[in-house]
C-alpha cells in the first residue's frame, strides 16, 4: 500500500475518526496537495480492484471490523464515492 494513502486512512479513517460523518473528510482530502489527494485515489481503487484484498488489512489500520467482505467492498466503494465522485453523504462505516 502507498505510505500516503495509508497515511490518510489511518489519520482520517480510524476508528475514532469514520464515525463523523458530518461532511468535513471531503474537504479535508480536496485541501491537500494534488499529488496527495491523486495516491489516495490511486489507493481506493487499487482495493477496489484487487479482488485477493480483504479487509484484515484495513482493519489493521482503523480498527474497524467488517462482518464480511462484501460488507467491507461495499464501504469502500461509497466511502470512494463520496470522496471522487460527488456523492453527498459520507459512508458510516458499521458497527
Amino acid at each position: 500500500m502507498e505510505e500516503r494513502f495509508e497515511r490518510f486512512v489511518r489519520g482520517y479513517l480510524s476508528h475514532t475518526e469514520a464515525y463523523d460523518t458530518s461532511g468535513y473528510l471531503r474537504p479535508t482530502l480536496l485541501g491537500f496537495n494534488d499529488s496527495f489527494v491523486e495516491a489516495v485515489r490511486s489507493g481506493f481503487a487499487q482495493l477496489l480492484a484487487d479482488a485477493s484484498a480483504r479487509s484484515v488489512e484495513y482493519e489493521r489500520m482503523t480498527d474497524i471490523e467488517f462482518p464480511d467482505e462484501e460488507t467491507f467492498r461495499t464501504y469502500l466503494q461509497a466511502m470512494y464515492d463520496y470522496l471522487f465522485n460527488g456523492v453527498p453523504e459520507q459512508p458510516m462505516p458499521p458497527g
